[in-house]
């Protein structure tokens, strides 16, 4: 087992030692690099800086584009974000995308002992990766039947195995993207003391304390992941190959106009109607009904798997301030709805306060990674 990503799920609290330390989250997405730079101020997370810079025009192509950019060109990008953002620190924190890993659970029987499971997960993983053992790195965390005591949601060794089935939770991360990564992290001078799944840090950013079982769907660039999550640990994930860059891409094709007109026009009406352009909204919302109707197919699954049913949604990622997604998304979803606000979990100037309110679902994976990178 690689020890890179221990503690893959954290207790989410944070801030319990120290002062005057600073942190810097990096998200480097397919679209846009996103970075968060936050500094404990009286043992509070205090908001330092943030910043994005688009990808496409370092890969000669319009902003709002899936790129696929050499490791030079990554860090040129990241190193334009920091300076400016003007970040100050290389304490650092970067999240691998899920596209580069895989996530799931396996079930064991209840008559395996503790002490064997590292042995028998890699032996059960192969069975769920397509690629030669050799070429991962694995992690996995014990998931507990039943809601944990208020010891065991801080202290992950204190979660015993149930009587019924172990369900594991495993994570695999191909080795290519890690050493990809720590490339990345030389080449740019700084200081990253791990990699994480962005999964995680998204759900860091996004919750509170919600045990419930909660659907936190990140609408990203290239695609849309579903993380469903039950007293704060992770207990499913599912990609919908669909995202904003493609809804964009369609809007150019059927309006017949550049992308990055298509790209203004979805943020300014979403599935609002376009006075000039009436059928926008329509384009958009065969895309949105794709997604919707493939993430009821996953809660069904799990319903049906596990006898337990959602209680809210929230929306995270770039994709998730689309105009008039939470209205669609009520007429889909039996549940409450709700927009993440990760720049909550900061101390901020007040006058900030609405932009980091649109702005924040953005940001919640490099946010994310700040909060653990200052633990």
């Amino acid at each position: 087992m690689s020890n890179l990503f221990k503690n893959i799920l954290p207790k989410l609290s944070f801030l319990n030692k120290g002062d005057g330390d600073s942190a810097l989250g990096i998200d480097i997405g397919s679209s846009a690099i996103k970075i968060v730079e936050i500094k404990k101020r009286k043992g509070k997370a205090v908001l330092e800086t943030y910043g994005a810079i688009s990808l496409g025009p370092y890969a000669e192509t319009e902003v709002g584009r899936v790129t696929n950019l050499p490791i030079e060109k990554v860090v040129q990008a990241l190193k334009e974000v920091l300076k400016q953002s003007g970040v100050t620190t290389s304490s650092s924190a970067l999240s691998i995308p899920v596209q580069s890993s895989l996530i799931f659970t396996i079930s064991l029987p209840p008559q395996v002992k503790e002490s064997d499971i590292p042995t028998i997960v890699p032996t059960e993983a192969r069975k769920y990766i397509p690629l030669p053992i050799t070429e991962v790195s694995l992690d996995y965390f014990i998931l507990p039947e039943k809601e944990p005591t208020f010891e065991e949601m801080n202290n992950p060794e204190a979660v015993s195995i149930p009587t019924s089935n172990t369900e594991v939770l495993v994570v695999a991360i191909q080795n290519d993207a890690v050493s990809k990564f720590r490339s990345i992290v030389s080449e740019s001078n700084l200081d990253a003391g791990f990699f994480e799944i962005e999964t995680f840090s998204s759900v860091r950013a996004n919750f509170e304390h919600e045990l419930s079982l909660v659907l936190l769907m990140d609408f990203g660039a290239s695609s849309t992941k579903l993380t469903l999550v039950e007293f704060g640990m992770v207990k499913g994930h599912h990609t919908i190959n669909r995202g904003g860059a493609e809804i964009t891409a369609s809007i150019a094709e059927s309006l017949s106009i550049p992308f990055d007109k298509a790209e203004e026009m979805k943020k300014e009406y979403g599935l609002f109607e376009n006075p000039t352009e009436k059928s926008l909204a329509d384009i958009i919302k065969v895309h949105i009904d794709y997604i919707f109707s493939e993430t009821n197919n996953v809660l069904l699954g799990y319903e049906r798997k596990y006898n337990k049913t959602i209680s809210k949604v929230i929306f995270t990622g770039g994709g998730a301030m689309l105009k008039g997604l939470k209205e669609v998304a009520s007429g889909s979803f039996k549940a409450d709805i709700e927009t993440g606000h990760p720049f909550s979990k900061v101390g901020a100037p007040e006058f900030l306060n609405k932009v980091l309110e649109t702005t924040g679902p953005e940001f919640a994976i490099a946010l994310g990674l700040a909060l653990r990178r200052l633990q």
